[in-house]
């Protein structure tokens, strides 16, 4: 893959009229890349000006900016997710060595977290950083072989990691196959999507639920509200969130936006079935999808949301 943009494509925004306030005027989904095995974990690097993201395949975290295009970032342990910290570090979440590290300032890599109660995680999969600098984290076992091989956890849960005491908690365990995870913008509430039943499910129960996107309230430290204050029956990848506190989920089609209430505005297609989605750009109002085997963008009218407490 050369330095510049391979080529663009310019497709077909299905706004009506409960998107059009969120896109820019004439918003156009750009293809900026293609030619990768499987792209996920969108993240803008703000002081960099540039977007990392994983190619899960090839075990890189590849990166791009508007002068060089897409190239190699550093090589990872199959990377998917992929997220700031507080104090701007990168984070990621690393089927391959199971577990998730951080990248420190002078290039290094601190694991903060691979077990949970002495066994090893499944695949941890996304991740979102709370107001008090804690890590929630879904941890699937789609990067298991066949998704059992090598499992050592009963279930797949949803964890909160203390990052000062090195601390895991399971906050929610009765989803399927929890994937894409976000906070609100005032922190209080936590969107997670659920890809739904699977036959390879440790519990049978478990196997015939749909696809959902779950709202918990978050009550305290670490505490979320036993039930969701509502759920939502459709397919979600990865999620971001807007300023306005409305949910971009991955979907088989594009990227579906949720109200803050869970109702559907509409979806923005894409071209390729997207895998994570992030808000990046010098105003932080481009969408960045990554789909498949392609990076693409989208011009907003609308802010992304960043972490409470940020200092990026």
């Amino acid at each position: 893959m050369g330095p510049y943009i391979l080529w663009m494509a310019m497709l077909q925004v299905a706004a009506g009229a409960d998107l059009a306030p969120l896109l820019s005027p004439g918003a156009r989904v750009e293809k900026l890349a293609t030619d990768m095995g499987f792209t996920e974990g969108p993240v803008w690097l703000p002081g960099d000006r540039r977007l990392v993201f994983s190619d899960i395949p090839a075990s890189k975290l590849m990166q791009w900016t508007a002068a060089e295009g897409v190239t190699t970032f550093r090589g990872s342990e199959h990377a998917n997710g992929n997220l700031l910290d507080l104090e701007g570090r990168l984070l990621s979440c690393q089927h391959g060595a199971r577990n998730v590290i951080r990248y420190e300032v002078d290039g290094t890599v601190t694991v903060l977290a691979e077990r949970f109660e002495g066994k090893r995680f499944n695949s941890p999969n996304d991740i979102a950083v709370s107001s008090d600098g804690s890590l929630w984290f879904t941890d699937p076992p789609w990067g298991l072989t066949d998704l059992t091989e090598g499992k050592e956890l009963a279930g797949h849960w949803v964890f909160r990691l203390d990052v000062e005491t090195g601390t895991v908690a399971a906050v929610i365990r009765d989803l399927v196959m929890p994937n894409g995870i976000a906070f609100s913008p005032d922190g209080s509430r936590l969107y997670v999507s659920d890809t739904g039943g699977h036959p390879s499910h440790p519990h049978a129960e478990y196997r015939e639920r749909p696809a959902t996107v779950s709202a918990y309230e978050v009550r305290g430290t670490g505490v979320l509200s036993a039930t969701p204050v509502w759920r939502v029956e459709t397919v979600c990848d990865g999620m971001c969130v807007d300023v306005l506190g409305n949910i971009y989920a991955t979907g088989v089609k594009g990227v579906t936006v949720l109200a803050p209430d869970g109702e559907t505005l509409g979806t923005i297609e894409v071209e390729e079935q997207p895998a994570n989605v992030c808000f990046g750009g010098l105003d932080f109002k481009t969408l960045f999808i990554t789909a498949r085997t392609s990076l693409y963008s989208l011009d907003m009218r609308v802010r992304g949301s960043r972490p409470r407490g940020s200092k990026w």
